[in-house]
């Protein structure tokens, strides 16, 4: 087995017998990986190679980064630059890919060797696979969602598992889906799943950027490079050098700026505006829209070569009416964010909940968080009910067509469930406060006496 100074250091911490030690490490169910200060290979064990596709023959002796073609530990590695001196034992879960290219997520414990002097001399690492563990979870009722996204409806699983599939390779992504679907969470969910995790995560509305300012927030630029310009400034893409950078509304960009973001997209290097030094940045680039990109490239309103180098991977979010059982999860999951910034406790009604569960929600995510939050506001007592949420909301459930929208049956249980109150029950039964009053002085006598 080759071994170097540190690695002789780190032996002397096991027993003498190294072939016992072998097969002691060998028997354990879990992956060991074992290097030294230089990054060398010294331990490998059997169950590493299952894990990893690599035999140990391939590895031994090996620096790590060059032994998987690239860092193992991807950017939670700590011996990317000199090794360090002094040591915290690690535990983390971590995202790999094997050597015939299947993504896996393993939990990785790796501690510090240390000489007699108290040196650290190299680093011992267990590595066990946790895939079949993640992929479970999420097909039960212990998780409510994945990543910061809230849901478990089979189309969010089959999502999940394709951000966990796409996580770990670099390829542009492109996310699309309706407004309010959430395509934002899943760009930083793709980010915070990849090797890119400790890198910066910079996300650009492309659609709220005035042209004029576009090439400098992207790119940068100089002092003097234009009136204002009073120094140096970086642009979005240098900010999110060894990170990810999340272009969102990409279809917004104009066709001059779609020229010079494919020219980036072709060698990562760009020149800040009224610079003359070419800058080269190493980050991976996801987009969204909710447009159909494919009928802006037809229209030609978006350029086909951009196109294909955005859309290399895929990823189509489906809308709330299409995953109704998760709209209880995302209000529970609302209602306890409310909690946590200190607003008092509410809970919606069974009937509220009915009701939103049987609007179509053409804003998804964000209106019905938004109808949470009117609910919050306009609320007087613990339980929010179907009076308290938007218009639009009480209006979708009530009948249509030239059933007249005021009859006695109709106002007085409005009134019974308002309490009295006249302008919630207006509210609920979606007619101005005139309306309601005209009809109540005409009605008087009847609704004295409603039938119960």
């Amino acid at each position: 087995m080759p071994t170097s100074p540190g690695a002789d250091q780190i032996l002397e911490k096991f027993p003498k017998d190294q072939q016992h030690l072998e097969q002691i490490l060998d028997y354990l169910p879990d992956g060991i990986i074992c290097h030294d200060r230089e990054r060398r290979i010294i331990w490998f064990n059997r169950a590493a190679e299952a894990l990893t596709g690599y035999a140990r023959e391939e590895v031994l002796g090996r620096d790590c980064h060059e032994a998987f073609g690239r860092p193992f530990c991807g950017n939670q590695c700590s011996f990317c630059g000199q090794a360090p001196d002094t040591w915290t034992n690690l535990n983390y879960p971590l995202n790999i890919v094997t050597k015939t290219g299947d993504p896996k997520q393993i939990q990785m414990a790796v501690v510090g060797m240390t000489d007699a002097e108290g040196r650290l001399v190299g680093v011992l690492a267990t590595v066990r696979d946790i895939t079949s563990l993640v992929g479970l979870k999420l097909w039960t009722e212990e998780s409510t969602g994945f990543a910061g996204i809230v849901g478990r409806d089979p189309k969010m699983v089959q999502l999940y598992r394709q951000i966990q599939k796409v996580a770990e390779h670099d390829y542009p992504v492109l996310i699309t889906g309706e407004t309010g679907t959430g395509k934002e969470l899943v760009a930083a969910a793709i980010h915070s799943e990849s090797r890119r995790h400790r890198g910066p995560f910079v996300p650009v509305n492309c659609g709220a950027l005035p042209e004029g300012v576009v090439e400098s927030e992207l790119f940068g630029h100089v002092k003097g490079a234009f009136s204002g310009a009073v120094r140096d400034k970086k642009g979005r893409f240098e900010l999110a050098h060894g990170g990810t950078i999340f272009l969102d509304e990409v279809a917004e960009l104009p066709k001059p700026l779609q020229v010079k973001l494919l020219r980036v997209l072709e060698n990562y290097t760009f020149m800040r505006v009224g610079g003359e030094k070419p800058v080269t940045v190493e980050v991976r680039v996801l987009s969204a829209t909710n447009r159909d990109l494919k009928r802006e490239v037809e229209k030609q309103r978006f350029r086909t070569d951009l196109y294909y180098r955005l859309n290399v991977v895929p990823l189509k979010l489906p809308p709330l009416r299409e995953r109704q059982p998760d709209i209880p999860l995302l209000l529970a999951h609302f209602l306890e964010q409310a909690r946590s910034r200190g607003q008092s406790a509410l809970s919606l009604s069974p009937a509220a909940v009915d009701l939103m569960r049987r609007y179509p929600w053409p804003g998804n995510v964000r209106e019905l968080q938004n109808a949470v939050h009117f609910a919050l506001a306009g609320c007087h007592g613990e339980v929010a009910g179907p009076e308290d949420l938007p218009q639009e909301i009480r209006r979708a459930s009530m009948p249509r067509g030239p059933v007249p929208k005021l009859n006695v049956a109709v106002v007085a249980a409005a009134l019974k469930q308002c309490g009295g109150n006249k302008v919630k029950a207006a509210k609920l039964l979606g007619v101005g406060r005139a309306t309601l009053y005209r009809f109540l002085v005409s009605q008087e006598a009847s609704l004295s006496h409603p039938e119960n």
